[in-house]
């Protein structure tokens, strides 16, 4: 994954920021991992959880956490059913009160739950342990309560999706695709207006797309073939003649045999699917992975 995450990501110039990486050699918690990259840090700094998908203001919440002359403040987002979250009480201007980790329905006294971004003062950094497993949600930040350092809790109206799993992964793909979440550009290969923007892509006659949709460069669409609507397939992608795509997420190079059918399913990087195949809602298919011909998939 380290590999993966350097080649695609590289020093940062692409996208004009620079990057260095800290790899934890052995798992370290989620506030051993903030200890585990001090030496890449400098005055305050900002974590953003992995899984998480989001078009929250970063600047607001800086805003308000020096405002507020803050130590640390945690982006907060309301939910209507937070008994699989941790419960976050808030005091007066948003000084953080207390902490309830997936609360049974007898806890719930709020619906704000800790949203997975933080921002910290480099000075907090030397209170975590280091070479060690520390859980920032339940070590780090009880111990900021109890010693009553300024902690806030800044809350936001924006999207806000935990993709932890293939399920919320495919939706937030989706939220995407329909515009749900702000982004400030357009992906190159979405369906705009009936053409598609990404560089390479061939479609043969009797090829459609469906919006909304994303076609990665390079791509070939078969005869007669249909993707869409709600599919994405990354650069690369072979979809065969006859073929039907539909509400799946492809990632690179991935290949569709002729006249094989998709529908609501994950496919990863270089998998094959065979002639006829039919793969369904819920699968998940690893990298490389192939399926013979006129096999059937159910999730």
């Amino acid at each position: 994954m380290v590999d993966e995450v350097r080649e695609t990501m590289g020093d940062g110039d692409r996208y004009g920021v620079r990057l260095g990486y800290a790899v934890e050699v052995e798992p370290l918690g989620t506030a051993g991992g903030v200890r585990n990259a001090v030496d890449l840090l400098g005055g305050r700094v900002v974590v953003l959880n992995g899984d998480v998908l989001t078009d929250a203001d970063l600047g607001a919440m800086l805003r308000f956490h020096a405002d507020r002359r803050a130590a640390a403040t945690i982006y907060l987002t309301r939910v209507p059913d937070p008994t699989a979250y941790g419960l976050v009480e808030l005091g007066a201007e948003g000084r953080i009160l207390r902490f309830i980790e997936k609360p049974d329905p007898a806890q719930i006294t709020t619906d704000t739950i800790n949203a997975g971004a933080y921002i910290l003062e480099r000075r907090l950094l030397d209170r975590i342990p280091g070479g060690r497993m520390v859980s920032i949600e339940r070590e780090f930040f009880p111990g900021l309560l109890a010693d009553r350092i300024a902690f806030f809790g800044w809350v936001a109206d924006h999207y806000w999706l935990d993709i932890g799993s293939p399920a919320k992964y495919r939706q937030g793909q989706l939220d995407l695709l329909a515009r749900r979440v702000a982004t400030t550009v357009s992906p190159a290969g979405a369906l705009a207006d009936g053409r598609l923007s990404a560089e390479g892509i061939s479609m043969a006659p009797g090829a459609s797309v469906a919006r909304p949709s994303l076609i990665g460069a390079g791509s070939r669409l078969g005869a007669g073939c249909r993707v869409g609507p709600s599919a994405v397939l990354g650069p690369g992608c072979a979809v065969g003649a006859g073929a039907a795509v539909t509400g799946a997420i492809l990632w690179d190079r991935v290949s569709v045999g002729d006249r094989a059918v998709l529908q609501d399913c994950i496919v990863a990087s270089g998998a094959r699917i065979g002639a006829g195949a039919q793969v369904g809602a819920g699968v998940v298919l690893e990298a490389g992975a192939v399926v013979a011909d006129h096999a059937r998939l159910a999730g």
